[in-house]
């Protein structure tokens, strides 16, 4: 009886704390999808905490959330408490992928999830509900990879479009590249687009289109080669049967992932018939010229030949032939230079090498035409031009003491050591002291006597003069800005470059006046912290929006005129901030 009463009194002193068991957990929509579903996962707790921390959601990206929903209970007396973060993800890639542990601070203790599991396969049919947004969506987007050519040789040019046609009744919202294609096997540059909306025909139905990503292509060898897909993932408007207050109708946001499929390109090898031996991989159209600045001169000056190919074809995928010279003109080393400017149609203007001949010798050289050979893949022939034979005629010099010999069309060049060709050098000199007057008592003695006294008297006033360590601090930060926004201004020719470094001046900056580390960085403090600071919201939303604009630099071709206007955007920020702020 004794041991029944001890029982049920620990029962009812310890109820209370099992009931105060902390619980937090996550739960998921379900543990496969496809690439074009959602995936719904909450983090659940029963009991109010603090610094709420959700895993990175790597490989997905979040369509919505969080939201956040509480609920109070009481039942018969007692309370029960629930709190959950809600998000939507969209899956990125296919396969097993792992989402992270949250974490939560409760009553000053941390709690943290269990991972979880996600296996992403291919995309499943939608339902075929004319009403249903989700199919709507994935009947009005489409992504195609258009090639300018099926079957080209090696190193012709082929173009790829890729092409996002979408309905009339959607509007795209925004767009972000998933996966970029890698071209294995090709020489590629890519053209930038306007990206303007332009109607074609698809499929037989009139649909409005953008050239979201076009790219130059130069196969480097024969066979069936892939081009990898590009895969998008698109935020569409849909229209819904609903209609608002005054009668326009009402939309809902959709998102969906496309790709343009994979590609395959017949490429040729060259033809063995009539192969040139000097060919060396040159296809396309193109003129040849051997030219020199002055065909008549004195010994010991310079001119310079020069070695030009012009016309449309791979020009940066091809050597120039070396020109030969007799040994008595010394040769250096060729400048390469190039004019090649890149379209959708390939790559036309001109390439040259720049030799710089000196002759030692009077006399008359030639110097040997060149032969230029390449492969016409229009007329689907070799073609092999040649320079015409200059000559060089050397005025005044040295004479040669045995006669020079033009080299054969190698290429190398010997320079002939000839006894007494240097004899007009003079060779005997007469040498005068030089007076230097006495150094003690001088001028520069009693300088360099004076000179200490007078720096530490400086130094003193200086530092009489020197603001605080914080002022000190707060205006190097000022000129570090500076200098990464002179450096982002200079680096607008390469977009990745650039935008690195106008990020690195946007967080400077607020280093200097938030007086914050880097770690407290996170866009909702950054419009609290200016906020309280007197900036007006649309300053502060004008900033943030220039940082995203960074962010999705990274995954998205850029403009030089939108990599200018975000420049003069961050800089128009920073200058509105500075007379806001509150001192």
């Amino acid at each position: 009886m004794r041991q029944l009463f001890i029982c049920c009194f620990l029962a009812m002193v310890l109820s209370p704390v099992a009931f105060a068991q902390v619980d937090f957990k996550v739960q998921i929509s379900k543990s496969e999808l496809g690439i074009n579903e959602r995936l719904r996962i909450e983090f659940t707790m029963n009991k109010e905490g603090d610094n709420f921390n959700p895993p990175s959601f790597d490989g997905f990206r979040i369509a919505a959330g969080p939201s956040q929903s509480v609920s109070n209970i009481y039942v018969n007396g007692k309370s029960s408490f629930s709190k959950t973060y809600t998000y939507l993800l969209i899956p990125l890639k296919k396969g097993k992928i792992t989402i992270g542990q949250a974490t939560i601070d409760i009553d000053g203790s941390i709690y943290k999830t269990i991972p979880v599991d996600i296996q992403v396969k291919d995309a499943v049919e939608l339902p075929k509900n004319p009403n249903d947004p989700n199919y709507i969506a994935s009947e009005s987007l489409h992504l195609v990879a258009a090639l300018s050519k099926s079957k080209v040789y090696i190193n012709e040019p082929v173009t790829v479009i890729y092409k996002l046609y979408f309905d009339s009744k959607v509007r795209p919202s925004d767009v972000n590249p998933i996966d970029m294609p890698e071209y294995n096997d090709f020489w590629s540059q890519d053209i930038p687009s306007r990206r303007t909306i332009e109607r074609e025909m698809f499929k037989g139905k009139l649909y409005n289109y953008v050239a979201w990503q076009q790219t130059v292509l130069y196969p480097q060898r024969a066979g069936k080669l892939p081009i990898a897909p590009l895969s998008l993932d698109v935020q569409l408007d849909v229209p819904t049967n609903r209609r608002d207050f005054f009668g326009n109708q009402v939309y809902t946001q959709v998102s969906r992932t496309i790709t343009a499929g994979k590609r395959t390109l017949t490429v040729l090898p060259f033809p063995e018939a009539g192969k040139p031996i000097n060919f060396n991989g040159a296809v396309g159209d193109f003129s040849f010229e051997v030219k020199a600045s002055k065909d008549a001169l004195n010994a010991s000056e310079s001119l310079q030949a020069t070695v030009v190919v012009r016309g449309k074809g791979n020009l940066k995928l091809f050597s120039l032939p070396e020109m030969a010279t007799p040994s008595a003109l010394e040769r250096y080393d060729p400048e390469y230079s190039e004019q090649v400017n890149t379209t959708l149609s390939g790559m036309r203007g001109s390439i040259k090498n720049t030799y710089t001949l000196v002759p030692q010798f009077q006399g008359k050289y030639p110097i040997p035409p060149i032969v230029f050979s390449y492969f016409d893949p229009q007329a689907k022939t070799y073609k092999t031009l040649e320079s015409t034979e200059l000559i060089i005629d050397v005025l005044e010099g040295p004479k040669a003491a045995t006669p020079v010999a033009s080299a054969p069309n190698t290429g190398t060049v010997a320079v002939p050591n000839v006894a007494g060709s240097f004899q007009f050098i003079a060779q005997q000199t007469s040498f005068k002291p030089i007076k230097q007057p006495p150094f003690f008592g001088s001028t520069l003695f009693f300088a360099l006597l004076t000179l200490p006294v007078i720096l530490l008297l400086l130094y003193f006033i200086i530092r009489s003069q020197t603001p605080d360590a914080t002022a000190i601090a707060r205006r190097h930060k000022a000129r570090l800005v500076k200098k990464f926004l002179g450096k982002a201004k200079k680096n607008m020719s390469e977009a990745s470059a650039f935008y690195v470094s106008l990020e690195a001046a946007l967080h400077n900056y607020l280093k200097a006046r938030l007086q914050i580390q880097t770690s407290d960085f996170s866009k909702e403090k950054m419009q609290t912290l200016l906020s309280d600071k007197g900036v007006e919201k649309d300053t502060v939303a004008l900033f943030i929006q220039v940082l995203t604009n960074c962010e999705l630099a990274r995954y998205a071709p850029s403009s030089r005129s939108s990599m200018e206007q975000d420049y003069e955007t961050a800089v128009a920020a920073i200058t509105q901030m500075d007379k806001q702020f509150k001192s």
